[in-house]
């Protein structure tokens, strides 16, 4: 992890992972980028239903289409495919997908940009364009694959976005990184973004490392308030 935090420093890459958790039935994405705001372009995640990355002069607009596909039954290798038939300027694009059962599927378009291109995995796919090597993506894909399966599945994400980082990168700098994550409800359980950051993936550590053991608060707040844990009250006891 230490070797992964010092790379940063010199350099960065547009490269991401998606994933399940087969012990939970979590989805999850967690990717880092040059550009800002990654997390509003290129992640998307619904519970009970699958993830999908969409990046290299992402379309935002794929994404909620992805969705809908898995949604009405369609598996990644289909989703895929139904995103090639009917998104515009799909050469430009690298789409990564990964359906309920946990089957995965890509596409790398032909103008992405520099050394770009994706791995398969157990449950997982990786991908990047931009890239000083071309072992960064399998090196992200055998990140997920490695971490131990009883981890917290945006650990496992986080894990393998370290390991692709470790890998090697781009000249340009990194300036955002997203950790995105549904679990059983309509709205994601981990939703952590980092922007404006010399370190992003460090960044996303600290913030998922301070954000974990508070989660399950949020949900139970929101499901069960009377129930849930209280916040503290500045001058109150209890």
């Amino acid at each position: 992890m230490d070797d992964a935090v010092g790379k940063e420093k010199d350099s960065a890459m547009t490269f991401s992972v998606a994933g399940h958790c087969a012990r939970t039935g979590m989805f999850g994405v967690c990717v880092a980028t040059s550009s800002l705001a990654v997390g509003a372009r290129c992640s998307w995640v619904k519970a009970g239903t699958g993830a999908a990355l969409i990046q290299n002069y992402a379309d935002p607009g794929l994404g909620p289409v992805a969705l809908r596909a898995l949604a009405d039954g369609r598996d990644a290798r289909a989703t895929v495919d139904h995103l090639v038939s009917v998104g515009r300027g799909i050469a430009w694009r690298q789409i990564m997908i990964v359906d309920r059962a946990g089957a995965t599927a890509h596409y790398d378009g032909e103008k992405c940009l520099g050394i770009h291109l994706c791995a398969e995995g157990a449950h997982c796919v990786a991908g990047g364009n931009l890239l000083s090597s071309a072992d960064v993506p399998r090196a992200t894909a055998d990140g997920f694959d490695g971490a131990d399966t009883d981890l917290h599945l945006g650990e496992r994400l986080l894990r393998a976005l370290e390991a692709g980082l470790a890998a090697g990168g781009e000249a340009n700098a990194e300036r955002s990184a997203h950790l995105l994550v549904a679990d059983e409800l309509d709205w994601p359980l981990i939703d952590l973004r980092v922007d404006l950051h010399e370190m992003p993936v460090a960044g996303l550590r600290g913030a998922w490392e301070a954000f974990e053991p508070e989660a399950g608060g949020f949900v139970a707040r929101a499901v069960d308030p009377d129930n849930a844990p209280r916040h503290a009250i500045p001058g109150r006891e209890g």
